[in-house]
């Protein structure tokens, strides 16, 4: 699955060379495993301290992978997203095709092209997460944009401090 939106390529495994992937270009991985594990070299059985200089994120050339899972609970990190809304700014800045993934394609990777929407590319109105997932929903085929409970809710009361 994938969906094209204002430049920026968003949708499940199918676009991670991690996971046997087509894509080739700029790329944003919103997932722990298999990206961020493969990226920073741990093996699911090992955690990763929250000391480790790359907890969040690593960036390898044109990728950056975060260490984001989707909880009911949620356990985010404002830096995470506002390192991925860089990450973007910069493949369009320099006019490289950029997709981001996470391992469904329903929460994670739509979420952050939403924000991407809204606080940056400015598509989609920046009042609120409601008023902007209600815009971004429109222009997306019905279904698509399934958000994980935590997501919704860290989105929901951080809005503001995400830029």
């Amino acid at each position: 699955m994938k969906v094209a939106i204002g430049g920026l390529v968003f949708g499940d495994e199918e676009l991670c060379p991690y996971a046997g992937g087509w894509f080739h270009g700029w790329l944003l991985h919103a997932c722990k495993d298999p990206c961020h594990r493969a990226a920073v070299g741990y093996d699911t059985k090992s955690k990763l301290l929250p000391t480790h200089p790359e907890y969040l994120m690593a960036r390898r050339n044109d990728h950056l992978s975060l260490n984001m899972i989707d909880p009911p609970i949620p356990l985010f990190k404002a830096e995470s997203f506002l390192g991925a809304l860089d990450f973007i700014d910069e493949a369009v800045r320099a006019g490289q095709p950029v997709a981001c993934h996470c391992n469904k394609g329903a929460s994670r990777a739509p979420s952050i092209a939403l924000l991407w929407l809204a606080k940056r590319a400015k598509k989609i109105p920046d009042d609120s997460y409601a008023t902007a997932r209600a815009v971004f929903e429109t222009m997306l085929p019905p279904g698509t944009y399934v958000s994980g409970k935590g997501i919704e809710t860290f989105l929901t009361e951080h809005w503001r401090a995400i830029r």
